[in-house]
């Protein structure tokens, strides 16, 4: 007994030490150095001794931690569990563990800053690599709902019927009230041939509707290409930013030098986003020189993030197709053409999603994906949770897509032949009217 006693001891200090290390990382400098020695020290050694372990059985130094809190606290109330609970068998020190991270995480009440343990973290760079198993849709907090934020182009989410802006009330019959990103992605997820249930509610109707989805591999190339032969117009359809897109785009560049087509649609509709650097570089081949986005943290502090100074495709006119899925680096991407003048945005209100997220890695391979800062446009505007209106509204309904219609790309194509719009509206009495909206600079 005694000989346990003494391997659960060592088990704990052990823990424990990790658990400041990583904790000291989070609070980002806290520490002083010779306390980022020790934490240094301890990450190397098998076994800690208490005399070691910051903030147990010693009192924080003034300006560590607010001074209402005692980190004392949670290692009495992690003893009391490990001595106390009826159910010995049942405690998990690493799900303890790694459940008072995320807890911390969640406290923080941000939907975009989240806790993710080693494996969830794999997952997560398999998503920006481009494959994984799931339904093939990114989901998002709107309002405190969980909501369809982009189903991605043939993949099992859109073949079912789900939309941008849906709002998920339940799960395989699990209510979604309070649930974060993270939980909704380990529901969602799942594998291949399997079968997931969605309650959704669509367009501010009471109404309810089960979507039952048939999970799949989900590969998905980040850029394709598109020449309208008969209308000479060359269109990019982006579906993220990922690994592949700067070759992809790369070769789509080439093309259209080739072809020298009338005009360029770009198509960010359902476009969740990506890596920043990739928004960039696509901005680029169109920006010659200035800012593209600016990051603006909380100390009022900026960042700005500069054009590459290529732009090889300046002198083409061109559209941008935004919809409610279109956010974050997309939002980023079509604010700067439009800013300076170079494409004007045609479909619906985009998400909305403005803030910049910075990917930590820890020491056990587990991540933290933390805002930072928020996004601005060149001309100062703040994306996040307003969105970007489009210089032209147009609608884009269910009955559209299943009678394979797209108004919003027809419009596009409208604009680059003739310089206008012509835009169809259901008015209050339900007449079918239209009406013309010239080539002019959007109102502010």
């Amino acid at each position: 007994m005694k000989s346990n006693k003494s391997k659960l001891k060592k088990a704990l200090y052990k823990l424990m030490a990790i658990f400041l290390l990583i904790f000291a990382g989070f609070l980002g400098g806290m520490y002083s150095s010779s306390k980022n020695d020790i934490v240094k020290d301890l990450s190397k050694k098998e076994v800690v001794y208490v005399g070691k372990v910051l903030g147990k059985y010693s009192e924080p130094e003034k300006g560590e931690l607010n001074q209402d809190i005692d980190f004392k606290l949670f290692w009495e109330l992690w003893d009391m569990v490990r001595e106390s609970y009826v159910d010995q068998g049942e405690i998990n020190d690493k799900k303890m563990f790694y459940g008072a991270m995320n807890g911390m995480i969640a406290s923080i009440g941000d939907p975009y800053t989240i806790f993710m343990e080693p494996q969830e973290a794999r997952e997560f760079e398999e998503d920006l690599n481009g494959k994984f198993e799931g339904i093939g849709a990114e989901i998002g907090i709107r309002d405190e709902i969980l909501t369809i934020i982009a189903p991605l182009e043939g993949m099992p989410a859109e073949k079912a019927g789900l939309m941008s802006g849906d709002k998920v009330l339940a799960i395989d019959g699990e209510v979604t009230i309070g649930i974060t990103i993270d939980e909704a992605v380990k529901k969602i997820r799942g594998d291949k041939g399997t079968n997931v249930t969605l309650t959704i509610t669509r367009d501010g109707l009471g109404e309810t509707q089960d979507i039952t989805i048939t999970r799949n591999t989900i590969v998905v190339n980040s850029l394709k290409t598109e020449y309208i032969k008969d209308k000479n117009i060359y269109k990019i359809k982006i579906t993220n930013f990922n690994h592949d897109t700067i070759n992809l785009m790369e070769e789509a560049v080439s093309e259209i030098v080739a072809k020298k087509p009338d005009g360029i649609i770009i198509d960010l509709r359902n476009n969740p986003g990506g890596y920043l650097e990739i928004a960039i570089e696509l901005a680029s081949e169109w920006v010659e020189d200035g800012i593209v986005v600016s990051e603006q943290f909380g100390d009022g502090k900026k960042n700005d993030f500069l054009a590459r100074g290529r732009a090889r495709l300046s002198e083409y006119k061109t559209i941008i197709l935004v919809n409610q899925g279109s956010a974050s680096a997309s939002e980023i991407l079509a604010g700067a053409l439009r800013d300076y003048d170079i494409a004007k945005l045609i479909g619906k209100k985009t998400f909305g999603k403005g803030s910049v997220q910075s990917l930590e890695n820890l020491s056990d391979g587990s991540q933290l994906k933390v805002t930072v800062a928020k996004w601005l446009t060149p001309d100062g505007y703040n994306i996040n949770k307003e969105g970007l209106e489009p210089d032209f509204e147009v609608e884009y309904t269910k009955e559209d897509y299943e009678a394979k219609k797209d108004p919003q790309l027809d419009a596009a194509i409208e604009f680059l032949k003739t310089g206008k719009v012509t835009i169809k509206e259901v008015p209050e009495d339900n007449k079918e009217g239209e009406k013309s909206i010239e080539d002019t600079k959007k109102a502010e």
